[in-house]
């Protein structure tokens, strides 16, 4: 990090202090005190000029700022002839911005990189070969694209190849590769692990998915952070202390500015500021890292004062779509694998119940069969013919849940039994949620008999309110506002956009950026990860935690400075290199929150 720092172009102001500095030294010592001083003044002014334009600037605005004491400091000493303890405040100026950009952008690395994934072209495919490149921003709908082995799809499409194995965990947090068919939906932002496809392209790049995530990221990266405004509100307590102490030591030394110097000098307190969106922007990498990304820095600092919870029920808690629970044998006499039987209708089927009936048969590693005349009648089921026998799946009413029959002619073989499910992770996650102290709730549209079914999973602590329209959930979340909670909403659809906006913070998980949910939310989790809430929290407690660590340690080391200071006990020039100290231990402690 330091060989970096050092040769970074961000740190040639601080090098060509340094010089000067070595220069001012080497010609004191030849006797060449007005070369020596010219030289110390104009690189004082060099590394000083940005804090005096931004301070005329704040004055002009009628804004308070905290350099006003690094100004201070910085005109008595020269006034008082103390050049060196100038330069070297101008140098712990200059040196403090250099780390405080280098934090940032390393804060920011990580959320660069996605758009650094995407190439800025892509081979065409036309007329069943490959054509010449062209820019990634002027595909069309409509056009084809060849994807190689090893590159990221960047643009939303269709497979037109046979087939193809996509690696999505970047996007969905899914560790294991996908197979895809021809026909089957590419997402952006994926990676083509297998052999190369063709994808026929649906959306333009502005649409797709992977662009809306990198929008997000912009917002997160421009946000200005409500930490700064706290900062800002310390500095006003520390300016009016620090005006005291030097005061004291005015009189205290008769009447002496060396003394003053030196408090000053110890109350510069650049990186008071800066430290915190330092670390503001250090919680937004972090959250990144674990696929979270956070639309706003605000949301950080609402999130980690969040006392209530609310979730809604599909997609969020549970994995938002059905799973095969339970086969019943109504006709045990059968002589065929009924899941068998099943599955090979259901590979041929668009309805949503289809894919859980196959996905089941493949885990069950049942054995294959093949079917023929496949005729599907939407609210009728699917039929075809399986080894010379005609087979039926249609739909079957069973209170609550879902489920569907297979028959023979007029003959019932068997009901399957599906239900959506809780995440694998949601009920150690709700515990260690509940343990924080917060209040949960679920606001679901279901029926009430269904929800409670899983909510009875999660302990008799999450309040139920079921059958809520969007506008029932807008209502609940106000109701609790009145009562002086802070809530944080969690979900996953577009029917819970009206919540996400109006609640303090709005979480959503998400693989569709472009959802009307993912627009109204202030921090979006790539992936259906549940515990990703958990860690957002964690992230944000923490990320608050070290910015006030940094606002307070910096103003408590610099009180007991100048305290020290203000009665002679630390000269000027040692007091510019103790708080040069002190500035850096804050900014360094600020980068934490990037790990």
């Amino acid at each position: 990090m330091l060989a970096k720092l050092l040769f970074s172009e961000n740190f040639r102001i601080p090098l060509v202090i340094l010089v000067g500095i070595f220069a001012y030294l080497i010609l004191s010592l030849l006797s060449l005190n007005p070369v020596a001083n010219l030289i110390i003044i104009l690189v004082t002014a060099l590394g000083s000029f940005e804090l005096f334009q931004k301070t005329i600037q704040s004055i002009f605005k009628r804004q308070f700022a905290l350099d006003y004491i690094a100004i201070l400091a910085i005109l008595v000493a020269l006034y008082s002839h103390e050049f060196l303890v100038a330069s070297i405040l101008a140098l712990m100026i200059a040196s403090g911005k250099t780390l405080d950009d280098y934090a940032a952008s390393s804060a920011k690395k990580s959320l660069t990189q996605l758009a650094e994934r995407i190439p800025d072209e892509i081979t065409l495919w036309v007329k069943d070969h490959a054509t010449d490149k062209k820019k990634i921003g002027q595909v069309t709908v409509g056009e084809k694209i060849l994807i190689r082995k090893g590159e990221v799809i960047p643009l939303d499409g269709i497979l037109i190849s046979e087939g193809g194995l996509i690696d999505e965990s970047s996007i969905t947090g899914e560790p294991n590769y996908i197979e895809k068919f021809e026909s089957d939906k590419i997402t952006s932002g994926t990676i083509n692990v297998g052999e190369p496809m063709v994808v026929e392209v649906t959306k333009p790049l502005e649409q797709s998915t992977y662009s809306k995530i990198l929008d997000l990221v912009k917002k997160a990266q421009n946000e200005k952070s409500p930490m700064i405004r706290l900062a800002d509100r310390y500095s006003v307590i520390f300016t009016v202390v620090t005006l005291i102490i030097a005061s004291f030591a005015f009189f205290y030394s008769h009447f002496q500015l060396t003394s003053v110097l030196a408090v000053l000098a110890i109350a510069t307190p650049c990186p008071l500021i800066i430290a915190t969106p330092v670390a503001l922007l250090g919680g937004v990498n972090s959250a990144a890292k674990s696929r979270v990304i956070v639309k706003k820095l605000a949301s950080l600092e609402a999130l980690s004062r969040v006392t209530t919870l609310i979730f809604d029920k599909t997609g969020t808690i549970t994995i938002g779509k059905p799973n095969l629970t339970e086969i019943v044998l109504v006709d045990k006499t059968t002589g065929v694998n009924v899941l068998s039987v099943a599955a090979a209708l259901e590979r041929n089927s668009l309805h949503p119940l289809a894919k859980a009936v196959v996905e089941y048969a493949s885990l069950q590693k049942a054995p294959l069969l093949h079917a023929i005349n496949i005729k599907e009648q939407i609210g009728s089921g699917i039929s075809g013919e399986i080894n010379h026998q005609i087979y039926t799946l249609s739909g079957l009413k069973q209170g609550s849940g879902m489920a569907i029959q297979l028959t023979q002619g007029k003959r019932k073989l068997a009901i399957f039994r599906l239900e959506d499910q809780l995440k694998g992770d949601t009920k150690q996650v709700i515990d260690q949620l509940q343990s924080l102290g917060l209040k949960l709730y679920i606001f679901t549209g279901d029926k009430k008999e269904t929800a409670e079914k899983i909510a009875t999973q999660l302990g008799n602590d999450v309040t139920l309110e079921a059958e809520l329209k969007p506008e029932d959930k807008q209502k609940g979340i106000a109701r609790l506002q009145k009562e002086g909670k802070i809530v944080a909403m969690i979900g996953d659809g577009i029917n819970d956009a009206p919540a996400l906006a109006l609640a303090d913070v709005g979480l959503v998980f998400s693989n569709e950026e472009q959802t009307a949910a993912s627009e109204a939310a202030d921090i979006v989790f790539l992936g259906g990860d549940f515990a990703s809430v958990l860690k957002s929290l964690q992230i944000s407690k923490r990320t608050i935690n070290i910015a006030l660590q940094s606002i307070l340690f910096g103003i408590g080391a610099s009180v007991v400075g100048m305290l020290f200071a203000s009665v002679g006990f630390i000269p000027p020039l040692l007091g510019a290199g103790l708080q040069e100290l002190i500035d850096v231990a804050v900014i360094l402690n600020a980068i934490r929150a990037s790990t």
